[in-house]
């Protein structure tokens, strides 16, 4: 008999991964504020651009901060945050790719989905739209294949095909 809770896989997010990312969004932001503040160009609107361009970059680089110190957890039944948000349901997924020339996110994955399901972004770790769900980023490659693997496999016994 087996838990359907059960965590069968973790996707966790890499350190020197986040730092890099998080940091190289944060200096684009910084170098764009301070251009706009220190040479402003002859063009307020060129002016507002480069602050509004910069703050965008500030604010997404402190989300992908947020969003990427969270564990992906890969249970029978979903692939799921670790605080318990839903990515997807295994019943759900059509199909995993991970070849070289997927669509898909550094180190990650990409799920093609049956049924539709509600936007939702987690930068830097996944997001979804519609009936695709992309996992990547500041993950680990080798979690990632292993996780892919996985759903691969719970598909296929769902489908009775092992």
């Amino acid at each position: 008999m087996t838990d359907s809770d059960e965590v069968l896989e973790r996707i966790t997010p890499k350190g020197p991964r986040r730092v890099f990312a998080t940091g190289s969004l944060g200096l684009l932001g910084l170098l764009l504020v301070w251009v706009a503040a220190s040479h402003p160009p002859a063009d307020f609107g060129f002016t507002a651009l480069l602050l509004v361009i910069g703050a965008g970059s500030l604010w997404l680089s402190w989300a992908l901060w947020q969003a990427s110190s969270v564990t992906l957890e890969l249970t029978r039944e979903e692939l799921r945050e670790q605080g318990g948000r839903l990515i997807a349901r295994i019943d759900n997924i059509d199909k995993v790719d991970r070849g070289f020339f997927a669509f898909k996110p550094a180190a990650g994955f990409r799920l093609s989905l049956r049924d539709r399901m509600p936007n939702a972004y987690a930068p830097g770790l996944w997001w979804r739209r519609g009936r695709m769900v992309m996992v990547g980023g500041v993950t680990s490659n080798a979690q990632s294949k292993a996780v892919a693997d996985l759903i691969s496999v719970l598909i296929a016994q769902k489908r009775g095909e092992l």
